[in-house]
């Protein structure tokens, strides 16, 4: 089951059997707004609270994707998720709600890849039957933390981002319906010494390299054996450092195949706000669990590689001058039509 070094391949290739996404306001006026199961009015969500709406953002997320694979919640044997907040507290208040057997998970904007990684091991070993696996971020929240209350109004450079708003979870099964996870490469730590927390992409870039690279090397493959290659957030700025990257590691991918979550989920009238495009745990998990798999519903893609990054910096170690350690996680996902 182990290719190379760092990459597992799913003999069993358990199924994605319901995946739901759910988002806030903004992402209502995206150009993926119709890929979203569920959009909210306001960022409160009629809560008192940014990181209660956040919370609530992901177990809406969990109530549709065990409704949409046809379980109820008790059928669910372990649910697998983590999210931005200190102490991964939006997934685990989310988890008392669900009253599941709960696996917190810590991989910053790498989360969504890192859950599904995981409960795809626990599905293709037998150890379960239905993982439900997933993460969130909400602007209101997070940027309160990593950076400012928004109510601040600070300016911020071209290399920043925008936390998306949004929950994306999928439930996976031994058997079923539904697109199979085939692989899984998991990700090195990776530091280039940058420490600006407005500029995560270019922080990124470097680990989302250097786990595709991996994962082209463990399995002998090169990127034309996907339809479809495409990173968390790194957004344009970090987008352009990968490209560059990968060239010269001799792997030139083409663009029509290489693409970035955080560039596709807004659009060009939203620029002025996003500056270097999405960003946060929601990000690759609202595109993938919506977007991208309802593309391979329809036929139009037949063989995926999402490469999640995550900066693993915290407002402590910001504040203490520490660089910013990155990572990425990669899976692969094909149609079963």
């Amino acid at each position: 089951m182990l290719h190379g070094h760092q990459t597992w391949v799913f003999n069993n290739q358990p199924t994605i059997i319901a995946t739901a996404v759910v988002g806030g306001p903004f992402e209502a006026q995206g150009p993926l707004a119709d890929d979203f199961d569920l959009l909210h009015g306001d960022l409160w969500l009629e809560q008192e609270s940014f990181e209660k709406a956040q919370k609530k953002l992901l177990e809406d997320a969990c109530a549709k994707a065990i409704q949409k694979g046809g379980l109820q919640m008790q059928d669910v044997q372990f649910f697998l998720a983590g999210d931005l907040l200190n102490q991964i507290i939006s997934s685990s208040f989310a988890a008392r709600t669900l009253a599941t057997p709960f696996l917190g998970l810590y991989g910053a904007c790498s989360s969504s890849m890192e859950s599904l990684s995981l409960a795809t091991l626990i599905v293709n070993s037998r150890a379960a039957n239905h993982v439900l696996c997933g993460t969130v971020s909400h602007n209101g929240a997070v940027e309160k933390q990593f950076r400012y209350p928004t109510e601040y109004g600070s300016q911020k450079p071209p290399t920043a981002q925008w936390t998306v708003t949004a929950a994306g979870v999928a439930l996976l099964a031994a058997e079923g319906e539904g697109p199979k996870v085939t692989s899984a490469t998991i990700g090195k730590i990776v530091d280039m010494g940058i420490s600006d927390p407005y500029n995560m992409g270019g922080a990124m870039a470097p680990a989302a390299v250097d786990t595709i690279t991996a994962h082209f090397r463990d399995l002998g493959i090169g990127p034309r054996k996907y339809d479809l290659i495409v990173t968390g957030d790194l957004g344009r700025v970090g987008y352009e450092i990968a490209a560059d990257l990968l060239r010269k590691h001799n792997l030139d991918i083409p663009a029509e195949i290489f693409k970035d979550c955080g560039m596709m989920i807004y659009g060009p009238d939203q620029q002025a706000e996003v500056l270097s495009g999405g960003s946060g745990c929601g990000c690759s998990a609202a595109v993938t669990y919506g977007h991208l798999l309802n593309r391979m519903k329809k036929g139009e893609l037949h063989k995926i590689l999402v490469v999640a990054t995550g900066a693993l910096l915290s407002p402590l170690s910001y504040q203490q001058k520490e660089s910013i350690p990155c990572i990425a996680h990669a899976v692969s996902i094909e149609s079963s039509q």
